[in-house]
């Protein structure tokens, strides 16, 4: 999978692939990172890439030729690339967006900087817009890095143990049940003393039970709905 970032500020992305997991992914091939610095398409005598908005407003938005020669460059090195916009205005991205993206060859993420990026470009570019809260951050950068490790992490061989995906929360109707390792006591606090038994059929009933819960008290939303779906 190759994953392309059109940033002002490379320097922010490269670390996040310098350790654990996703190093290890990128080390054994299985990823690529690269960024591409719009600035270096600017034509610009002073490599300028953000102007004032047109009718007026507060703050400046990336201004349309620097993305546009940019993206277009990429598009035609790579006629698989696979756009995507981070905007608070987009869809909230999900798991099931996550595996779908991870079956694609390449994804280029257009990370904004001010107040965004003229909308020409999102309508000229953009396959998928997407959103990771509703909240507003100073630039794309940390919203394509969250997708890009989701994504990462669905790709066969990058995690250690492939079957830990299937018990995550959002893989099912219910969150991931909580989990416990050694010391069996701490400060008072026990492990449930079913998780030490042995009894595989009671561990996972326990575990059902105590995901039931969870999810009904820290995503009410999603508990309705299983309630909806499954009238249990």
């Amino acid at each position: 999978m190759n994953f392309t970032f059109v940033t002002l500020f490379p320097q922010l992305i490269y670390p996040y692939f310098s350790d654990s997991i996703l190093f290890r992914a990128k080390e054994a091939g299985l990823i690529k990172v690269e960024c591409i610095n719009p600035r270096d398409f600017s034509l610009d005598k002073h490599k300028k890439v953000d102007d004032y908005k047109a009718g007026g407003g507060a703050g400046l938005l990336m201004t349309p030729q620097p993305l546009f020669a940019a993206l277009e460059e990429i598009k035609k090195a790579d006629k698989e690339a696979y756009f995507v916009f981070p905007s608070p205005v987009g869809k909230s991205f999900s798991q099931n967006d996550a595996k779908r993206l991870s079956r694609k060859k390449s994804i280029v993420f257009v990370c904004g900087r001010y107040e965004g990026i003229d909308e020409r470009v999102i309508e000229a570019y953009g396959d998928e817009i997407f959103s990771v809260g509703d909240f507003v951050l100073t630039g794309g950068e940390l919203p394509s890095l969250c997708m890009c490790d989701a994504i990462s992490r669905i790709i066969e061989g990058v995690l250690g143990n492939e079957d830990s995906l299937s018990e995550e929360s959002f893989e099912s109707e219910l969150l991931e049940a909580p989990s416990f390792t050694k010391p069996n006591v701490y400060d008072d606090l026990a492990i449930p003393s079913d998780f030490l038994k042995g009894n595989h059929a009671i561990i996972s009933s326990l575990k059902n039970r105590m995901a039931r819960a969870k999810t009904c008290f820290h995503r009410p939303n999603l508990y309705k709905k299983l309630l909806k779906t499954k009238g249990s």
